[in-house]
């Protein structure tokens, strides 16, 4: 597989999935995911895109996928871990900020990554980064920010009574703050430089973020955990895995640990 195969995956999605937004956002649940959240209709579709298109490569594969789980295709092999639609409520409450996220993975941990791939469903623009490669936008080679100034950061929590007490002190040394509601697009914009630091302290699924932990060091940028430990060695799956700390460079993502550190 290569970013050629990933770009025809988001052609399709481009072109059917937003048309559908609306007609489906009226749409309960139709059931529960294997991640344990709710599978609306645009996930399920966005996910019966993304297995058909790889079903048409004709490779032995193992898709890791947030609706459906595990699934082996022509026997398994190399890992795709896909992020059908992040950003579901966004999605569904129109708000134009919603993506889809894939990684190619030869192993089953974090450190395996080969590919990562996001797709910005509201844009159409395309991220991908490619191991010792680089990052892309839209076929363009992309830096993180370069310098030190604590310009914007964004943040997901997904309980934010508790959540948010516990970054607040770093949250309070930017200019800027934005919880946007894609873990995806969040970290892309982050590779791109458009944000200097992204963190959410709610443990994360491998699915959220592998693409765009790819997509950041790829770019500059540094990954760790909360506590500044790596996650390379985090194995891949379904379940919540880790809190996400990510900076555009090394300065910056020192300060932040020194900041929560005396929280």
């Amino acid at each position: 597989m290569n970013v050629t195969d990933l770009r025809k995956i988001g052609k399709r999605l481009k072109k059917e999935i937003p048309s559908l937004v609306l007609s489906l956002h009226e749409k309960g649940p139709v059931r529960k995911g294997a991640s344990g959240d709710m599978t609306y209709p645009i996930d399920k579709k966005a996910e019966e895109i993304v297995i058909e298109e790889i079903e048409r490569l004709g490779m032995p594969v193992t898709v890791v996928s947030e609706e459906c789980g595990f699934k082996d295709i022509k026997g398994g092999g190399i890992k795709i871990l896909i992020d059908p639609i992040d950003g579901s409520k966004n999605a569904l409450g129109g708000i134009t900020f919603f993506s889809t996220s894939i990684a190619v993975i030869e192993g089953d941990i974090i450190g395996a990554l080969m590919m990562g791939y996001i797709l910005n469903l509201a844009t159409g623009d395309e991220f991908w980064a490619i191991k010792d490669k680089g990052s892309f936008l839209n076929a363009e080679p992309i830096r993180t920010q370069q310098n030190h100034a604590f310009n914007v950061i964004a943040y997901e929590t997904s309980s934010p009574k508790v959540d948010i007490p516990k970054i607040m002190p770093l949250l309070s040394l930017f200019n800027r703050t934005r919880c946007l509601g894609s873990t995806a697009l969040d970290m892309a914009f982050l590779s791109r430089g458009a944000i200097s630091m992204f963190v959410t302290p709610t443990p994360s699924r491998t699915f959220d973020f592998a693409a765009g932990y790819l997509l950041i060091k790829e770019a500059g940028g540094v990954v760790t955990d909360l506590k500044g430990n790596g996650i390379e060695d985090i194995k891949i799956g379904v379940q919540r895995a880790t809190p996400i700390l990510a900076s555009a460079n090394e300065e910056l993502h020192k300060r932040a640990l020194e900041v929560l550190k005396q929280n």
